[in-house]
Parts: C-alpha cells; sequence; structure tokens
C-alpha cells in the first residue's frame, strides 16, 4: 500500500487499473505524432491519439497511447520513420490518464464532436454536415468550404485537404462522427 492509498477518499477499483497495460510516447511536435501514430497503425498496433495528462504535459498537446507490452517493437518501429519519442511513461494510474480528445454535444437533430479546438457538426436526419469550425489555421476555410452542405458518405476526408494541426483534428472528429452515427 502506497502513502497515496492511505489518503485514497474512495476504495480502489477496476478503473484505476483500466489502463495500467498502457503506456504513453510524448512527442516535442504535432507533426510527429502524427507521422508515429500512422506509421504503428500500418504495422498493426492498436494505438490512439489522446490529450496528455497534466503531469506530462511537454512537446506538443497529443500524445500516443500503446499497449506496454508491444513497447520495444513500438519503439524499434517509430525509430524506422525517425520518430522517436520525447518520454515514454507508462501510465501507473488514475492521474497519468490521458485525456479523451473528443467531446460530443447532441443538441437533438445535429451532433457536434470536437477534438482538440476542431468542431464538426452534422444533422442526424441525413448526416450532412452542416459546420465546421474552431482551429485557427490557414486551411480551416478551405476545408469547411469542402464539407459543409456534404453527406459523411459524400465529403472528403480532412486528411485529404488539410495540412495542419487544424485539419489533423478535425479528420479525429470526422472519423469519430462517423462511429457516432453510423448507418
Amino acid at each position: 500500500m502506497g502513502l497515496r492509498d492511505l489518503f485514497r477518499k474512495t476504495a480502489p477499483g477496476p478503473q484505476d487499473n483500466a489502463r495500467a497495460d498502457r503506456g504513453l510516447l510524448v512527442f516535442e511536435h504535432t507533426s510527429e505524432v502524427i507521422r508515429a501514430e500512422q506509421a504503428l497503425k500500418r504495422a498493426g498496433y492498436a494505438v490512439k491519439v489522446m490529450g496528455p495528462p497534466p503531469e506530462i504535459q511537454k512537446g506538443c498537446d497529443l500524445v500516443v497511447e500503446y499497449p506496454l507490452i508491444e513497447g520495444l517493437d513500438i519503439l524499434r518501429t517509430l525509430k524506422e520513420v525517425d520518430a522517436d519519442p520525447l518520454e515514454v511513461v507508462p501510465v501507473t494510474g488514475p492521474l497519468l490518464a490521458p485525456v479523451d480528445l473528443f467531446q460530443v454535444k447532441d443538441f437533438g437533430s445535429h451532433l457536434m464532436i470536437r477534438a482538440a479546438n476542431m468542431k464538426l457538426t452534422v444533422d442526424k436526419a441525413d448526416r450532412t454536415i452542416v459546420n465546421v469550425s474552431g482551429g485557427g489555421c490557414p486551411d480551416v476555410p478551405y476545408i469547411a468550404a469542402l464539407l459543409i452542405g456534404r453527406t459523411l458518405d459524400d465529403a472528403p476526408e480532412p486528411r485529404e485537404v488539410g495540412h495542419t494541426l487544424c485539419g489533423y483534428a478535425l479528420q479525429l472528429a470526422y472519423e469519430e462522427m462517423l462511429r457516432q452515427c453510423s448507418p
């Protein structure tokens, strides 16, 4: 029993160990996170981009969550694509749990998903994209013009037309929207 356990307000439960088998890869720049995520997914690893817990915020505002058991192979894969992390951190408790990037707001007939600083809003009845907002990157108006008024099935994926962190965040919102609004 550790010192933290002595001052615990509630009994330990299964949620405390929910991420005990996971680790976080911390990078300096967002472009490195994107390159790492793509390389690891291509190699078949179950990784997820998340917001960093406050205790390890350094570099960019994203981390890659990965299965600890595959840590050495993952680091080798990242070395091959020249995407070495600043830090590798095991998730050892609830204080080091990464923050989910998604916020979902249901407005009844519309659904809005926020990923990082980008928001995507869809009409739930016909899956038409009605709004794209947020960010401050130069490609946001261009991406918005290509997406608004089109359905999720007909719109280009933001990663196909965007080139910035905002485009990347919008891609994450788009993918989550596809999951939430599956036909």
